[in-house]
């Protein structure tokens, strides 16, 4: 993992620089420093970067300021704040404003590598979810009946302060769905704190959630507080809660019921309050009946249920994501893709789509680097699309019939359009010829499936009407 994962280490002090990047390098990460913040965001628009940690106090640009522009031109990227003793309130309120945590100078070289390696595990997870977008209400893409049955629910339950369990496959949006519940709650002006649990070992996640006090444990060098705390008066999102270790889900429940908690190796009771929205990708249900999750705190967490359907049970939506995506990589990859033709496009709709809406917004950046002429066809997507017999796909769906889409194009990419479409029919009539008006050899001659070439064929008005006789171009192949 460390060799594959970049740190960019921003401090005007060039030997901690030094002394900071030889230890990240010794547990394996590669790094890049920069002497303030101007440089640290030159540096990022040119080079990928996996975790930003940064000192508070620099000229022309401070830590705090770093913070916000790397969140508004790099959202996502973990940004890990390095302090004096004497500024540990200023790092605390950047934790609030969405920094991933602080170190303390001196620095522990064991804090250091274990508050890296949880920034990047929560890094890789944290962009496993579809990247949040201008598009659609909340960020979410989609007209369906079923997405707007949880728009529905958010605008219901934001203005309380219950507590949400939002459940979905991997892939659906669930942290899009925890930020859109705090930006349209009465907490949207307070901190909205996040932790994804599975990101966390099981003997570090009470110091996680609840802070610890100095010299709790081997590494504790100074006292620091947890998710609790820093959310107070705001939110707090725990993700995959179902990985919560038995012995710890007492304590939760507790605090959840009592709204107090005391820090590890504390001996004083901190009371919060705390609006906590959890979200899980398994059946807390059944890991009640097996064992592994205790029943009241289900009931506690379950008091608003929010169920984000998966894609495959809202193919309707798949076109209007089909287009968000393209736009998105249009730009991206700098390359003119005028659309998708209907053979693809009903390819991506009986696919069942087990990675979601993710798998689907990483089908459409394939596609479109490896689209010819400007299209997308059932040739530009992964083989597990292009092959028929895949297990993945759905079963057919009784729908009314879609009308041909036609992207708006000027005269010009209609010019090139009649001219590819002019091309792949000469194409196709050509390798019929050569096969004597077998499909199936004139198909693996184009390096096409049997079915895009019948496709095309209809299209093109190619099939011939059947007769007694096979003809040339009988699909009998």
């Amino acid at each position: 993992m460390g060799s594959e994962r970049t740190v960019l280490v921003v401090d005007d002090e060039a030997n901690l620089r030094k002394v900071l990047s030889a230890h990240l390098r010794r547990e394996g990460f590669a790094v890049v420093t920069a002497a303030n913040g101007l440089e640290a965001l030159e540096l990022m628009d040119h080079q990928p970067v996996d975790v930003v940690l940064t000192d508070l106090k620099m000229a022309p640009v401070d830590g705090l300021a770093l913070l916000e522009r790397v969140q508004a031109r790099h959202p996502g990227r973990p940004v890990v704040m390095l302090t004096a003793h004497g500024t540990v309130d200023t790092a605390v309120n950047a934790m609030k404003k969405g920094a991933f945590d602080y170190l303390t100078k001196p620095f522990d070289k064991d804090e250091l590598r274990m508050v890296i390696n949880k920034a990047v595990a929560a890094a890789q997870l944290q962009w496993s979810e579809p990247a949040e977008t201008d598009a659609g209400r909340f960020g979410m893409v989609g007209k369906s009946a079923a997405l707007e049955d949880v728009f529905t629910t958010i605008d219901k339950v934001a203005a309380s302060p219950s507590t949400v369990l939002i459940t979905g496959e991997s892939g659906t949006g669930k942290e899009l769905i925890a930020g859109a519940l705090h930006r349209t709650s009465p907490r949207r002006h307070q901190p909205f704190i996040k932790i994804n649990c599975a990101a966390i070992p099981r003997d570090l996640i009470e110091s996680e959630l609840f802070g610890y006090e100095r010299g709790a444990f081997t590494g504790a060098v100074s006292s620091k507080p947890g998710r609790f705390e820093l959310a107070d008066g705001g939110t707090l999102f725990l993700d995959e809660i179902g990985v919560v270790p038995l012995e710890m889900q007492v304590k939760l429940l507790r605090a959840l019921q009592e709204s107090e908690f005391e820090r590890v190796g504390g001996v004083s009771t901190t009371r919060v309050d705390v609006r906590l929205v959890a979200a899980t990708n398994v059946d807390l249900r059944a890991e009640v009946a097996a064992g592994r999750f205790r029943e009241d705190l289900f009931y506690r967490l379950n008091v608003v249920s929010l169920v984000l359907p998966p894609l495959r049970d809202r193919p309707e939506d798949i076109p209007l994501l089909v287009d968000h995506f393209l736009e998105k990589y249009r730009k991206r990859l700098s390359k003119d893709v005028f659309g998708i033709d209907d053979a693809a496009m009903e390819r991506l709709r009986s696919y069942r789509w087990p990675g979601n809406v993710r798998e689907l917004e990483n089908v459409m950046e394939r596609s479109a680097l490896f689209a010819e002429q400007g299209w997308i066809t059932v040739d530009s997507l992964p083989n597990a699309l292009r092959d028929e017999d895949d297990d993945l796909a759905a079963p057919p769906r009784r729908e009314a019939p879609q009308p041909r889409r036609e992207p708006t194009v000027g005269p010009l990419k209609a010019i090139v359009r009649q001219h590819t479409e002019s091309l792949e029919k000469e194409l196709i009539s050509r390798a019929l010829e050569e096969t004597r008006g077998n499909v199936t050899k004139a198909a693996r001659k184009l390096e096409i499936s049997r079915k895009s070439l019948q496709n095309k064929m209809k299209e093109f008005g190619l099939r011939e009407p059947a007769t007694t006789d096979a003809g040339p171009f009988d699909s009998a192949g």
